[in-house]
């Protein structure tokens, strides 16, 4: 894979530390913030469709959250919501001091977990252009019931145990226990779907990113599971793209879907596929949808008074 040479390591301030940061300058004023799914660092996450963004002139921020990648902060490999939205809202105010990005020109984009993130981002900050949600996790609760079914129950109980145990040495201050991010049914780790556990090859395909830790802290789990940012769609004002894939076994269409209906000023492109299918087949697919959308809202000033597509739906299959 091709690593773009026109960008910088960039950083910013957060929380008491930081989060480091890919900065790509744009020559056309908009901007996109992006961010890897669950456990998902920003090389492997955003490197296929920042370098495609960055190529047709926007500027680009992709960066790690705390406690993952080149990010400070700790326990390492932990996931925590409230500090991942957080980490959105400093890295918008960040963006909106680079010198080659317009503040009124901000997009979001995010996959899986983030893209969930994106939805109540994007909720909470109505003066936004624009945001994508890729597959997103939409509703935590839907998603864990389906990624049950492809688990077998001895190795969700040593799941859940491990769980428990890290919860446990979280309040006594112990070093985090691990999953893999994904893994075979029968195996313990976050995701065992059919699409989950193709998630190094869409993601890191002949070990191009060896430094990313493919585990997430075991204590992570119960807060992603919970998660439902899927409600909050009534609330966002700026236009949303929801990019779904109709074989998605790992976080399913539907919820993402029906929180897309919600939403004042949304679309939805279905591509054929699993959870990965836009890092994969459908990659073209996905970012000639995904480009289309941010030119208009981004680049193309909305005539006054002119109407807003509302859930509009698209389907890309070919």
């Amino acid at each position: 894979m091709d690593t773009p040479v026109m960008r910088e390591k960039v950083r910013f301030d957060v929380g008491g530390t930081y989060c480091a940061a890919w900065h790509y300058p744009g020559t056309n004023g908009g901007c996109v913030i992006m961010a890897g799914g669950g456990g998902v660092t920003k090389e492997p996450g955003t490197d296929p469709f920042a370098a495609r963004f960055h190529a047709a002139g926007f500027t680009v921020l992709a960066f790690d959250y705390r406690c993952l990648g080149e990010s400070g902060g700790g326990p390492r490999q932990t996931v925590r919501i409230k500090d991942q939205l957080d980490d959105w809202q400093a890295a918008i105010a960040f963006a909106a001091s680079l010198p080659d990005a317009d503040p009124a020109r901000t997009a979001l984009w995010g996959f899986s977990l983030s893209g969930g993130h994106v939805l109540r981002v994007a909720a909470r900050n109505p003066r936004l252009a624009a945001a994508v949600a890729q597959t997103p996790n939409a509703d935590g609760p839907a998603a864990s019931r389906s990624a049950a079914g492809h688990q077998r129950p001895l190795a969700a109980l040593r799941l859940a145990a491990r769980i428990l145990l890290d919860m446990a040495g979280g309040l006594l201050g112990r070093r985090p226990l691990l999953v893999p991010l994904a893994g075979d049914p029968g195996t313990v780790a976050m995701l065992t779907t059919p699409d989950g556990i193709e998630g190094d090859k869409a993601l890191n395909p002949g070990n191009t990113y060896p430094q990313w830790r493919q585990e997430i802290a075991a204590r992570s789990i119960p807060g992603i599971i919970r998660y439902r940012p899927g409600l909050d769609t009534p609330q966002v004002r700026p236009p949303l793209l929801v990019l779904v894939c109709d074989q998605d076994r790992s976080v399913l269409s539907e919820p993402a879907v029906r929180a897309a209906g919600r939403a004042p000023r949304a679309e939805v492109v279905r591509l054929p596929g699993g959870h990965y299918a836009p890092f994969m087949d459908q990659h073209e697919q996905a970012v000639d949808a995904e480009l289309s959308f941010l030119r208009r809202h981004l680049l193309v000033p909305a005539a006054e008074g002119a109407a807003e597509p509302q859930g509009r739906a698209a389907d890309l299959a070919p």
